[in-house]
């Protein structure tokens, strides 16, 4: 009896001892194990953020190229714009120096200088002033008077389109005058390069007149009306 008392004992000390084992290891492991697991969630959780930033950056970056680009787009659209319409010359006045002149002699009206514009090449301009500016000389007697024959303005001068206007070198009946080679022709008084024609022969010169200028010749034969 005694003997199955003390192996009984002996097995549930046993037992107990093996059941303080088994919770002393349990107690060990968990904090390794706890260990272990915290920098895999830390790494989970740092890869969602690096992934997310990253997400979050490049579409920053995508929206700032398209704004950037469409903000360069839109400022060439303008400067194109700008310039295509700067460069038309459109409504550019005429100065002496953009035109051709040729002058040629006319029997008519007891004879008369016509006085053929055209534009140089290349360029489109505008006779905004009716009447060009023509003299004789330096002095006031030598100035031509405006009879107001003929006249259209503007007139548009390019490629082959011409004005005519017509100068007669004396109106007075009686001798007398002076003789001058050239006539300065301008298209308005204060223009700085006004042309110096020559004539084919000398001309006494009184109380010259000059028309407007008219696309049509006909109407720039000088006369007193």
């Amino acid at each position: 009896m005694r003997t199955r008392l003390a192996n009984r004992s002996a097995r549930l000390l046993l037992a107990a001892a093996a059941a303080t084992a088994l919770a002393a290891t349990t107690t060990a492991c968990g904090p390794e194990d706890n260990g272990a697991s915290a920098p895999a969630a830390s790494a989970s959780t740092d890869a969602s953020a690096d992934a997310s930033d990253g997400a979050e950056s490049g579409t920053g970056g995508t929206d700032s190229g398209s704004e950037d680009s469409g903000s360069e787009a839109g400022a060439g659209a303008d400067k194109g714009g700008n310039k295509g319409a700067g460069e038309g010359g459109v409504g550019q006045s005429c100065g002496t120096n953009d035109l051709d002149l040729t002058l040629t002699p006319k029997s008519q009206a007891g004879g008369y200088y016509q006085v053929t514009a055209k534009a140089k090449s290349g360029i489109t301009c505008y006779l905004d002033v009716n009447t060009p500016s023509v003299s004789f000389g330096s002095k006031p007697e030598g100035v031509a008077s405006p009879v107001g024959q003929g006249g259209e303005d503007p007139i548009k001068l390019s490629g082959s389109a011409v004005a005519y206007t017509g100068i007669s070198p004396k109106t007075t009946k009686e001798d007398g005058g002076v003789e001058f080679e050239n006539v300065i022709v301008s298209v308005t008084d204060e223009d700085p390069n006004p042309a110096e024609l020559a004539l084919p022969e000398p001309a006494v010169v009184e109380k010259p007149i000059v028309t407007n200028w008219s696309t049509n010749p006909g109407e720039t034969v000088p006369v007193i009306v």
